[in-house]
């Protein structure tokens, strides 16, 4: 991972949570700035760094997680894999710069952003507490339940480039695992860091109670008397 991530927001105080973004293929750590300064707004706190991919995109001065040139449901698997070691590497490092344990971690996606953190959590399911995914995808569909990660698909509608069906499709698919999850299909919106998608995150990370931390506080509560 190079250093060319973008740092939004590194308080003087220790960090209460650490939120990484990744930009979508062919742009670049400032692409995700709008967002960056509303979730600024929000958690004053955090540390909030926009990373950045280390491939050059055919875009001029853009970058890719993974090449797209050429790239089919049959190799697509492998380049995602190839490219993830480099974002666990630069999550970890972030974790341990801001002394923030993974429980306090957020890692927020857009478009090929998303399925990079997505495939993540995949493999990695303790390596972040919450994943947002804004128009993106799973490379492939989860097999094994993630007991304490709660994740978030956000989708426009109207995208043309990665249809809204992966996010829906995803979600039921680990809702029926008994994983934490939202959904939501923002009409309207294609294929863009829309403002509408961003407030949508702002929402869930900031109201989103996780599904074990309730059963947790249930637990732990003592019975009801009976009179």
């Amino acid at each position: 991972m190079p250093d060319l991530s973008l740092v939004i927001q590194e308080p003087a105080d220790p960090s209460a949570q650490l939120i990484l973004l990744c930009h979508a293929a062919g742009a670049d750590a400032a692409s995700l700035l709008p967002l960056g300064e509303r979730l600024c707004e929000t958690f004053p706190r955090a540390t909030i760094v926009s990373l950045q991919a280390d491939a050059p995109a055919a875009t001029p001065q853009g970058f890719d997680w993974f090449s797209t040139d050429g790239v089919t449901e049959d190799n697509r698997s492998a380049r995602v894999a190839q490219a993830l070691p480099a974002l666990q590497t630069a999550v970890r490092d972030w974790q341990e710069r801001s002394g923030v344990s993974p429980a306090a971690t957020a890692l927020i996606g857009v478009a090929q952003g998303a399925e990079m953190v997505l495939e993540l959590s995949k493999i990695h399911p303790m390596l972040a507490s919450r994943v947002v995914s804004m128009g993106g995808r799973f490379t492939t569909l989860p097999e094994d339940p993630t007991a304490v990660t709660t994740t978030h698909f956000l989708h426009g509608k109207l995208d043309q480039l990665t249809h809204y069906r992966h996010s829906v499709e995803a979600a039921h698919h680990l809702r029926d695992m008994g994983c934490d999850i939202t959904a939501e299909v923002v009409p309207f919106v294609g294929h863009e860091l829309h403002p509408d998608l961003i407030e949508q995150a702002i929402t869930k990370l900031s109201t989103h109670i996780a599904q074990h931390l309730w059963t947790a506080a249930q637990e732990a509560a003592p019975p009801s008397s009976t009179h």
